[in-house]
């Protein structure tokens, strides 16, 4: 299995109302410093997958930023928002509250 497909693996795991991290998802992959390799990796997701990735983020509690337009940062956080998760006013997730696992 390619890394990748572990990633993918570890995201499927993170139940509707939580989050986990890239440096998380690296880490339980057994490539911890990995989490841009996570990022890479969600953003290959092809059209017909069943990867929940918006319950991604970054160690900071935050959609991460995306090049080429803000349009994937509001999906995921609207997509965050309907599960349940709160987001402060500068845009952070508690982890504390709200991470996986």
């Amino acid at each position: 299995m390619s890394s990748y497909d572990d990633f993918y693996a570890i995201a499927r795991k993170v139940p509707a109302g939580r989050v986990t991290t890239y440096g998380a998802v690296a880490a339980e992959a057994g490539l911890p410093g990995r989490a841009r390799q996570v990022g890479y990796a969600m953003a290959a997701l092809p059209d017909d997958h069943d990867v929940p990735w918006h319950r991604v983020i970054n160690a900071r509690g935050e959609v991460s930023p995306r090049a080429g337009g803000t349009a994937f940062e509001k999906i995921q956080r609207n997509l965050l928002e309907a599960e349940g998760i709160v987001f402060n006013a500068r845009g952070r997730v508690d982890l504390d509250r709200f991470g996986w696992p």
